[in-house]
């Protein structure tokens, strides 16, 4: 069989453009193998190739382009070129394809779409061929099911411009539609239009938004097809796409048959909410295993020892099957209906529990599951990280630590001694196989939740954190991708006046890059075998990090990495005359001594600081001077005295006005937020405003079109490895280089009413929102609307007399109605998706709503300690049932145009 293929690109010099395929002939989708093609112009690319076919067969392809033999860019292939070939030897197929670009509406050609919402679940046959063909193919992803894209134009085989006798074409590819027409039967040139044609109906319902198309095509040679590819159609009678969805983390869903936390079983149940309720999406937290201590500190759910491995607790424990001692079965009937009454999850009970059912279903049922087919399939394809986290939990058990480093043996990971730890042979097999017993399970029932959410047309959205911990499978088996000698966190900003200190190592994306990211298309690829979207949380991390040294407590003596120092000379030229005993060093002066410390002013002169040559200036003492060496002198002390003096200590270190870089100490980083604190005002006028210069050129400016290259360099191949939806977390402090690169690469952006984008407003215009975009209320972050409304009740007032439009006082409390209407406008924003937590969902409806706003909270970003323990006050089944809710939710987002039916 001949293919041969036609394409415009306009090539640089030393640039070729090559074919990359999946037929052994054009490379295997191998780029080293690939295909070339050859020019005379450098714009008119063509190559021609026997390939060797049995049978019918799809050959897929891309174009990449190459210099000295090496790929350096390649097509928007997120969506593969797909060619349909007969199983003819002498068949001969003209391909003229065009260069693909990410389309402006790259959601639409997402597997949240073209998988979930707008599915084609039975797709038509394959057109008949031949003897001499002319092959349409068109990309048309906006199509639902009821509908298929159609050709009309002047021929009797095209309708003679009757679009209700139009020519259908197969959907077998879609989003990509195609047609084969007997070329004999045709005469050109041929004018042609696309037609919207529905099935269910047969009737055309709207022409295409473009002038009548036209195609001159020489004669063609018996088995011989002209395959014309890539146009793109759009119909203006369709609506503009709009959804609404729901968000709740997996640990905080409760059903009848919970036991006391949310499991993969429960998902099935609240996907059927949302199909109730016309939601489109189901979104959650991270759910990986983040097993350390096995006390409550583990429930963070950002801290994960894996970025494969999910969390035991989140097994549906009635799908392994009952326990054969109905003895023991019923004492855990009974745990399990005393840990589901409990209004907050008790994480070490609930685990610990869970536990104990995994030891005796494993004894009683592990051999037969670990001798499955399903079982050995499942092991093979993930042994790569299944094996080494097997080995770390069993590990991190007997030596009762997380932390691999102190460990006796296995300190270093080293493959040849885990595999040997792992035979099946060997005494620790059977402690080390109810690992990959429980992973299993959970990659069963995760699939099956999955799977049902597609079934129901329902989006399930996953979270990928920023970090991993320190104490994780992936800092023990590939340390060389981390620098483990710092801190990733977050700068001040709503959350956290002192900024965020995740404690999670940061990347060595140098390393990273060297091997094409293969660590992130790793974890992205196998994120995709459960959900057809996700949130990159922290997208900012991708352009630069916070990074906070060791020594530091706080997020305030971070700096941004990568990023360009400055040096005394540019510091200088500021006019702000460097004094690098003043700058660099914690400037402590008796004057405010008295008001951070009140009563215990004389205390901390006694006992931290000491006096200098300088009258009324003091530093800190040597055993205290870092804020890890102040943490461990309070470690255990909880009184308010003793926090009230380590807070003021820790103040004390960060109050100084540049920070040394990290791997350079001769340049420095204006220290962030540091015009709130004591040094700042000790500068004179004409100082402040040069440091004022000096900080907005710094933060703002200085580094936007650096920090974009380092984006550059990852998003694109991390964001179209898969075909999952693509959502960025892009709150805090953003330089104007994000939004240029989401927008490229279109990627969805969040937006939150109260955390605007522009620093000028207060709060964010809901009409003003871009359309590729998220839209919520509240995050697991935040407190929840009604938990907002109570805290700042002169914000409160301004935004009901500003925002709503009210007249008069605002209430003090969000009653129903309010909470309903500020949903409702939520609704009615530009955004895309609606995506609101679940809490301000029940918001609306005095009857469901938790009486207890303080309850509803799921995480307090200052407190680096939080107890991640919150439940839905009502179980599924109830909220399943509570109909007048379900049909105010109903008609709210009908009446909003998220019910898209077209």
């Amino acid at each position: 069989m001949t293919l041969s293929f036609h394409i415009e690109y306009r090539t640089n010099w030393g640039e070729d453009v090559r074919l990359i395929g999946s037929a052994a002939e054009t490379g295997s989708n191998d780029p080293s193998h690939a295909l070339p093609l050859t020019t005379v112009d450098g714009i008119h690319w063509f190559a021609e190739k026997e390939i060797q076919v049995t049978g019918n067969t799809t050959f897929t392809y891309a174009y990449g382009i190459f210099r000295d033999g090496q790929l350096i860019r390649k097509e928007w292939d997120n969506l593969p070129r797909t060619l349909c070939l007969c199983g003819d030897p002498k068949r001969k197929y003209d391909v003229y394809d065009s260069w693909k670009t990410i389309p402006e509406d790259q959601y639409f050609y997402s597997s949240a779409f073209t998988e979930s919402l707008l599915a084609h679940h039975q797709r038509s046959e394959a057109p008949a061929s031949y003897e001499k063909g002319l092959m349409i193919k068109a990309y048309a992803p906006r199509l639902k099911e009821d509908y298929c894209l159609a050709i009309c134009g002047n021929q009797k085989m095209l309708g003679d411009w009757d679009p209700e006798k139009a020519w259908l074409m197969s959907d077998l590819f879609f989003p990509e539609w195609y047609a084969e027409l007997d070329f004999t039967q045709l005469t050109f040139p041929l004018e042609y239009k696309f037609v919207l044609y529905n099935k269910k109906e047969n009737r055309a319902e709207g022409w295409e938004n473009n002038p009548n198309r036209y195609l001159t095509v020489p004669e063609l040679q018996p088995n011989e097809v002209y395959v014309l590819s890539d146009r793109v159609v759009q119909f203006p009678e369709l609506p503009t796409w709009k959804g609404a969805g729901v968000a709740i983390p997996v640990f905080s869903l409760r059903s009848e048959h919970s036991w006391g936390v949310g499991d993969f079983g429960d998902l099935k149940k609240m996907i059927d909410w949302a199909v109730s309720t016309r939601q489109k999406v189901v979104q959650i937290l991270p759910i990986n295993d983040t097993t350390m201590t096995g006390t409550w500190t583990d429930s963070y759910p950002y801290n994960s020892i894996s970025i494969y491995a999910f969390h035991p607790m989140y097994t549906d424990l009635s799908q392994l099957g009952k326990l054969k001692d109905k003895e023991r079965m019923n004492e855990f009937h009974e745990k399990q209906k005393a840990l589901n009454e409990l209004p907050a999850i008790d994480y070490e009970a609930v685990n610990q529990t869970k536990w104990d059912y995994f030891h005796l279903i494993y004894e009683q049922e592990g051999k037969k599951v670990l001798a499955s087919q399903g079982f050995r399939e499942f092991f093979a394809t993930n042994k790569e990280w299944l094996q080494p986290y097997a080995a770390f939990s069993y590990l991190r058990e007997i030596y009762h630590t997380p932390s691999f480093r102190d460990w006796p043996a296995y300190s270093t990971y080293k493959a040849e001694e885990i595999e040997a730890l792992c035979q099946p042979g060997s005494s620790t097999y059977p402690q080390i196989a109810l690992y990959y017993y429980i992973q299993y399970n959970l990659h069963l029932q995760l699939l099956e939740a999955s799977r049902y959410a597609r079934q129901q047309e329902v989006v399930l959205k996953g979270d990928i954190p920023i970090g991993i911990s320190r104490n994780s499978v992936e800092a023990w088996t590939e340390p060389h991708y981390f620098n483990l000698d710092g801190q990733a966190g977050a700068p001040p900003d709503d959350f956290s006046v002192n900024g965020q200190n995740w404690g999670f190592p940061t990347y060595n994306w140098g390393v990273m890059e060297k091997d094409g990211y293969s660590w992130w298309m790793k974890r992205f690829r196998k994120m995709a075998e459960y959900f057809d979207a996700y949130r990159i949380d922290h997208i900012l991390g991708f352009f630069r990090i916070w990074q906070i040294p060791m020594h530091a407590v706080h997020g305030l003596l971070g700096q941004f990495v990568p990023a360009l120092p400055m040096s005394k000379e540019e510091i200088e030229g500021y006019g702000l005359p460097f004094r690098e005993d003043f700058y660099l060093k914690p400037y402590i002066h008796e004057y405010f001594l008295g008001h951070l410390f009140g009563p215990h002013t004389d205390y901390v002169k006694q006992t931290f600081i000491e006096t200098t040559d300088t009258w009324e200036v003091y530093r800190m003492r040597p055993q205290f001077d870092t804020q890890r060496e102040v943490e461990t002198y309070f470690a255990g002390k909880t009184d308010p005295d003793s926090i009230w003096i380590r807070d003021g200590l820790y103040a004390l270190i960060s109050n100084v006005l540049f920070v040394p870089d990290h791997k350079d100490p001769n340049r420095y980083h204006p220290r962030i937020g540091v015009q709130h604190d004591f040094i700042y005002q000790a500068l004179n006028d004409w100082e402040k405003a040069a440091f004022n210069r000096l900080y907005d050129q710094y933060y703002y400016h200085r580094h936007n079109e650096f920090w974009r290259e380092q984006a550059m360099k990852k998003l694109p191949q991390l964001t179209q490895s898969t075909r999952m939806l693509v959502c960025g977390e892009d709150l805090g402090m953003i330089p104007d280089c994000v939004p240029w690169v989401m927008n490229d690469l279109r990627i969805l952006s969040l937006e939150i009413q109260r955390m605007p984008k522009d620093p000028t407003q207060e709060f964010g215009h809901l009409d003003r929102y871009p359309y590729r975009s998220v839209c919520t209320i509240s995050t697991h972050d935040m407190s929840t609307l009604r938990g907002w409304w109570e805290e700042d009740h002169q914000q409160t007032q301004r935004y009901y007399n500003q925002m709503m439009g009210h007249y008069g006082e605002a209430p003090v409390v969000a009653p129903a109605e309010i909470c309903e209407e500020i949903v409702r406008n939520h609704l009615y924003s530009n955004s895309m998706l609606c995506i609101l937590a679940w809490r301000d969902w029940l918001s609306i409806d005095p009857v469901w709503r938790n009486p207890d706003v303080q309850e509803e909270r799921i995480n307090v970003p200052a407190s680096p300690r939080h107890y991640w323990r919150y439940r839905m006050h009502i179980t599924l089944e109830e909220l399943l049932k509570a109909d007048s809710l379900n049909e105010k939710i109903r008609h709210l987002i009908r009446t909003t145009y998220r019910d898209p039916q077209k």
